[in-house]
């Protein structure tokens, strides 16, 4: 606690929970049961053309042999598969099987409805402040520090608000 106040990493922490959470249920309720709650963040990160398990852990803000223990939980329940890295013979790509692509319309109903919930909780515009200050904390973080950007890279791809 910061005097009287929770710290901001605390309260982060336990949304993302109650997210993550919320998000494993609906998967779950969708039939995609077998996802564990930290295999649930690859899928936003994996491209089309697919991504090395390095990029892939940096990208989702793990340590490389966490990731790869993932992909291959993933891989054995048929949602990803690899494949041969064009680039370089020595390294593999992850790509999303069909059954993989189906996660993500799930996982995006499910967050909007987290979204609406809070912003029923709160109000439209309260929520709309959050993400706009978050944002721009980041991106402020990013050009603050090279090592943050690095492990900002996805902040990227958002859509600004």
């Amino acid at each position: 606690m910061t005097g009287n106040r929770p710290r901001l990493s605390l309260l982060l922490r336990l949304l993302h929970r109650e997210y993550a959470v919320t998000v494993e249920e609906a998967l779950a309720d969708a039939g995609f049961g077998d996802i564990g709650s930290g295999d649930a963040k690859i899928f936003p990160f994996v491209p089309a053309e697919g991504i090395a398990i390095r990029d892939l852990a940096t990208r989702a803000g793990v340590r490389k042999q966490t990731m790869a223990q993932s992909v291959g939980r993933l891989e054995q329940a048929g949602y990803l598969r690899r494949h041969p890295n064009p680039a370089d013979g020595r390294s593999q790509l992850i790509v999303l099987t069909a059954r993989g692509q189906a996660v993500a319309p799930a996982a995006a109903e499910a967050g909007d409805a987290i979204e609406r919930r809070w912003a029923e909780l709160t109000s439209p515009e309260d929520l709309a402040a959050v993400r706009t200050h978050l944002h721009r904390l980041l991106e402020r973080l990013a050009r603050a520090d090279q090592r943050a950007a690095a492990r900002l890279t996805s902040i990227e791809d958002l859509p600004p608000d």
